[in-house]
């Protein structure tokens, strides 16, 4: 339930944007945040990409992209495609016959930059391509690839210069009477990108992809992208996001929900609070926290967990969570469920007991919204 009726400090107010769609996913016009991902295999590999967009979807993604550089992995993308659990954005850099080939092979989304890929006329079979076969298209605009005569005009790449860069590449795709797009002002420093989706919030009314590119390694790159895209998010900017990082796909997914779930925008998953630990611990809270975490990643119900060493501040985030165990003495801790203490636990047996917990909750919590369901049909 939205405490936010009471709570208006934590109202954000997203802005008001066109609703595409990336296959079956709705990206804009209020929808849900989604959350984005890219492969790192080599396309030509079907197995291991399959492998890797079944992992990613599996820890939530709603849209993977996958590198079409070339002829051999457009054919790829056929098999791929066909095995795929959620829609593929393909992406697309200087050859028009990559994206044609892409869009008669499945594809849900082209990632292009219109004004990159040649002629008007080869512009033109592609945006026909993406409309013959339901693709919408994303326009990719990145500090580090920014069109020559912007970089002559403004002498570096600079937030004016990528709007402008992105600006020019929507009006092809409007003069083409195609508007199925989205976009992305991409930069690797943190200023430049959120200044450049701020103009660019208010330039058009097409969704917006967020990210911070090349953030760097899992928590560089994690942190970087929380300040970047978590302002952003905040401002009330963004309908799809990709946290970009030097690691595995999935930790790009879970960083990403972690995100969302930070600033109540979208809930998958148990959201674990817990204390940093200090002398007043009852129990070891860093090793419970880990092993939760791990124990607890096939829960995709969106529910809270309270995990406090002490009774200092424990018994108080217990009455905000779903489940809840707070440190006592003599080995033991109290059990708090929905809000209420409910019964002892040792501490030697409590992380079985916790994680049965949280997945009776969980039952209950489904059982729920499924009887509310029916009963408003």
């Amino acid at each position: 339930m939205s405490l936010n009726h009471i709570r208006p400090w934590r109202n954000i107010y997203r802005r008001e944007s066109r609703q595409i769609h990336v296959g079956s996913v709705p990206v804009g016009g209020g929808a849900p945040i989604s959350v984005q991902t890219m492969t790192n295999t080599a396309t030509t590999d079907v197995a291991a990409t399959v492998a890797q967009i079944q992992a990613a979807a599996d820890a939530g993604a709603d849209i993977v992209r996958v590198s079409v550089p070339d002829e051999a992995s457009a054919r790829a993308m056929k098999d791929i495609v066909r095995e795929s659990p959620v829609p593929l954005v393909a992406d697309i850099h200087f050859h028009y016959k990559r994206g044609i080939e892409a869009a008669e092979a499945g594809a849900a989304c082209l990632r292009i930059n219109p004004g990159n890929i040649g002629s008007p006329e080869r512009v033109r079979e592609v945006i026909a391509a993406a409309r013959d076969h339901g693709c919408s298209i994303r326009i990719g605009v990145n500090a580090g690839s920014l069109e020559k005569h912007l970089l002559e005009k403004y002498g570096e790449p600079c937030p004016d210069a990528m709007v402008e860069s992105g600006l020019e590449h929507i009006r092809i795709l409007q003069d083409n009477d195609f508007h199925e797009f989205k976009i992305s002002v991409k930069a690797s420093d943190v200023f430049m990108a959120a200044a450049a989706y701020q103009q660019l919030a208010e330039a058009t009314d097409a969704p917006i992809h967020l990210g911070i590119t090349e953030a760097g390694g899992l928590i560089s790159g994690t942190v970087k992208s929380a300040i970047g895209m978590g302002n952003l998010l905040w401002m009330g900017i963004g309908d799809t996001i990709r946290v970009s990082l030097s690691a595995d796909p999935v930790e790009e997914v879970k960083m990403g929900f972690e995100i969302l779930k930070s600033l109540g925008l979208r809930h998958r998953g148990v959201n674990i609070i817990s204390c940093p630990s200090c002398a007043r611990q009852g129990f070891d809270v860093i090793k419970t926290v880990e092993a939760l975490e791990q124990r607890l990643e096939h829960i995709k119900t969106p529910m809270s967990l309270s995990i406090i060493g002490c009774v200092v501040n424990g018994p108080g985030e217990a009455l905000m969570t779903d489940v809840g165990f707070t440190g006592g003495g003599a080995g033991s801790g109290m059990v708090y469920l929905a809000g209420k203490q409910s019964h002892k636990m040792s501490n030697d047996q409590m992380i079985e007991h916790i994680v049965e917990q949280v997945e009776r909750r969980a039952e209950q919590i489904e059982a729920e919204s499924a009887a509310a369901e029916k009963a408003a049909e």
